[in-house]
Formats: structure tokens, sequence, C-alpha cells
């Protein structure tokens, strides 16, 4: 089976700009790892832009990208939340946050054009926005006998593991972060050592490359 374990996000936040007939679209992208984040990002430009008639959001999140959720804020449904939701599947990104903060200019656009404010929006925020690839990493303990230290460290060498933390005061302990997909070789391998024990311990997000 293979196993999906990378992802496209933002590397840093980014802002983009649009306006049409007097009114101003400020578009803001952030990465994001929780829906706690987004709580945050929204308290903290509802506080830097009070007099906005509208702040109209779209994030997804994990690596499988069904987390997700569109905010129209009192706009006409599905004339902006939607269309900045869109924009993050059209460009095959998760964990990302897109938060458009709406100035009305007087002149009423119509649900055709409110989508397409919001799509540039967002459009223009990320289109300054550095892409980056990352992978799902899962992080293990291992304790090994001093007799299987050869063995273990090929194995890391090999399948080029990230060490995180060795300890050799009253054991062999070796922290390591294995990428997703490898999980399962890495495991049976480690398995088949005697006198070795492994614990998972958490999940995190490695960068894998820039694009």
């Amino acid at each position: 089976m293979i196993v999906d374990d990378t992802f496209r996000t933002l590397a840093t936040p980014t802002t983009g700009e649009y306006r049409d007939r007097g009114s101003k679209f400020l578009a803001f992208a952030y990465p994001i790892r929780t829906e706690s984040d987004v709580r945050t990002y929204l308290e903290a430009l509802r506080t830097q832009h009070p007099k906005a008639v509208h702040h109209c959001y779209a994030y997804r999140l994990g690596v499988d990208r069904n987390n997700y959720r569109a905010n129209d804020d009192g706009e006409p449904g599905g004339s902006a939340g939607r269309p900045i939701l869109n924009v993050l599947y059209s460009r095959d990104l998760t964990n990302v946050l897109v938060v458009v903060v709406r100035y009305f200019g007087g002149t009423l656009l119509g649900v055709p054009g409110l989508i397409n404010a919001y799509k540039t929006a967002t459009n223009a925020a990320l289109d300054e926005a550095t892409m980056i690839e990352q992978t799902v990493n899962e992080t293990y303990q291992v304790r090994y006998p001093f007799e299987q230290m050869n063995e273990v460290m090929r194995l890391v060498k090999e399948q080029h593991l990230i060490v995180l933390r060795q300890d050799y005061d009253t054991a062999c302990i070796l922290e390591i972060e294995v990428r997703k997909s490898l999980v399962v070789i890495v495991l049976q391998r480690l398995g088949k050592l005697e006198g070795v024990e492994i614990s998972l311990l958490f999940t995190v997000c490695g960068l894998l490359l820039r694009c």
C-alpha cells in the first residue's frame, strides 16, 4: 500500500489586495497547524481592521485535506468563503488559512462580482507565497542493547532517518524521526533485532523541499 505522506503548504504568511468599484479586499494567507490557529488569526485581524464590514475566510487542515471550512461572514451565501476555499483546492494546499477583509466602497458588486473579488484577492496573496512540501513524520524512541548498536545505526544510515537524541548513560536510547511511508519498513527491521524496544512518541511535519 502506498502511503501519502506529503502535502503542500505555505512557508510564511503573505498578503494580497484587490479593489473593485470602491471596495477594497485585503487577503491574508497563513500556514496553520490547528483550528485554534484559525481563531487566533481571525481575532487579530478583527482587532486590526475593526471598520471592515466582512472578514471572510476558508481553511484546510490535514494530510487527507478533509478538514475544511468556508465562512461568508454576512456576504451572500457561497460568494466569499467558497471562492477562497476553491483557490486552496486548485493549488492543492492544506494547513492553510486565508482571510479576506472587505472595506465596502458604496457600490453593490452582486454575487458574480463578489466571487471574482474574493477569488482574485486570495490568488493575489498566494501568488506572493513560497510554497513548501512537507512530509508527515512519526517520532519513535528505540531502546536497544549495546550489542545491536551497529545494526541499529546501519538502519538509520540506510533509511536516512533523522536522529533527534542519543543517550548511552544507563541504556542505549535513540529518538528518531521516520517519514510515514517508511514506518512499516523501519519497524519491521527493528523488530527483528533481539532486545530492541520501540515506542511511538508523536507525529510531526517535516520540511521536504521548497517549490
